[in-house]
């Protein structure tokens, strides 16, 4: 039965130039795209910091962009805050018919959820693994003033894997409302792939953080380089926290291997999944990573991917043969670049895996349907 069509407001928490916030914003911008394909009248806001002037287009859609403040100095995202855009959606945000908040624990989505409540029309929210059991000394505090108000109120909360679920739940109460909702991406034809035996570029696209763990990268990369001689390692992602020691671990390899090392910088956002495409192999060696769009996006453009265990797209990687699983160590890392970079025709037949695993389990029609009737109930 046709869904009618819907005004939906689409809340993140910020937009730089070189799209430092990651996935969230990413999940945000393809449902917004989605929606408006099928004749719905979605909009995205958010704050912003970076900008000469504040966007009133990201990635192809609309957005209302409000500045960033700092309101809690050393927390990182968390500690930002966006006074005008609460006022904004006072004043005109709830003229739409839902909101989707995408929610974390912060001082952007949280106020406006907030705002958006007194309207006393419906939202759901979608929490991306970022609103978890957590030991950090502000998390108790700030659920017991706004995040249970927020999720209590909320029509619905998708959560992305079973352990997400389980969190909220245990947060909140078996009563929340939990709905299962992967993440989609849209897939991209076929095209003409780069030839696998003509100087393979391995490639790292995320945000240089501890986390992520480019220094792995960087080493496993050091590794390989003398027993691949054409191949190409490159890093490509925002500094946040890692750029000075990635910058003196390539600096300290030998000549021949450091000119074929190297951190490119950030990236806009709508450029990243061109970027992807141009590698041979994508590689995210970072740990518990709940859903990253990147292994996505990379999949989507028939790249394989070599993830950790606890990257929660580990599992269907495994499952399809759309790259391959790896434990925490270098040595683990490092053997599994290097099955990929001596078979072309093994990287070759992963990747038509990977694309294949995109368009079956994560397309964006899937989704799309799914936030349709959410949004109608």
């Amino acid at each position: 039965m046709p869904v009618r069509r819907l005004r939906v407001l689409h809340v993140a928490t910020l937009l730089t130039p070189d799209g430092a916030y990651g996935g969230p914003v990413r999940v945000a911008t393809n449902q917004v795209r989605a929606l408006r394909a099928r004749g719905h009248d979605a909009l995205l806001v958010a704050a912003a910091t970076g900008f000469d002037e504040l966007p009133t287009t990201w990635d192809g859609v609309p957005v209302v962009t409000f500045p960033a403040v700092r309101a809690a100095p050393g927390t990182g995202f968390a500690g930002l805050a966006a006074p005008s855009m609460v006022r904004w959606i006072r004043a005109h945000g709830t003229r739409a018919d839902v909101a989707h908040v995408h929610l974390a624990r912060d001082l952007v989505t949280l106020p406006a959820a907030v705002a958006w409540g007194r309207s006393g029309k419906p939202f759901v929210t979608q929490t991306h693994g970022m609103v978890m059991p957590s030991a950090h000394p502000l998390a108790a505090p700030l659920d017991a003033l706004l995040t249970r108000r927020v999720v209590a109120r909320a029509s619905r909360s998708f959560a992305l894997t079973p352990v997400e679920e389980a969190g909220l739940r245990t947060l909140f109460g078996p009563r929340v409302s939990v709905q299962r909702l992967v993440n989609g991406v849209p897939v991209r034809g076929q095209g003409e792939r780069p030839s696998p035996d003509h100087h393979p570029e391995v490639l790292f696209l995320a945000r240089l953080h501890p986390r992520k763990r480019p220094l792995a990268f960087v080493d496993a990369a050091a590794r390989l380089a003398p027993r691949f001689p054409e191949a190409r390692f490159r890093l490509v992602g925002p500094d946040e926290g890692e750029g000075p020691a990635v910058r003196e671990r390539i600096a300290a390899l030998p000549a021949d291997v450091r000119a074929r090392v190297a951190w490119e910088g950030a990236l806009p956002p709508e450029r990243t999944t061109d970027r992807l495409a141009r590698a041979s192999l994508y590689v995210l060696p970072s740990v518990d990573e709940p859903f990253p769009m990147s292994v996505l996006e990379a999949m989507s453009c028939g790249v394989p991917v070599v993830v950790t265990r606890t990257c929660g797209l580990a599992a269907p990687v495994s499952r399809a043969g759309a790259g391959e699983v790896v434990g925490e160590d270098v040595d683990d890392l490092t053997a599994a670049m290097a099955r990929f970079l001596g078979s072309p025709r093994r990287a070759q037949d992963a990747g038509r895996r990977a694309r294949d695993l995109v368009r079956t389990d994560y397309s964006m029609d899937a989704v799309t349907d799914a936030l349709e009737h959410a949004y109608a109930r």
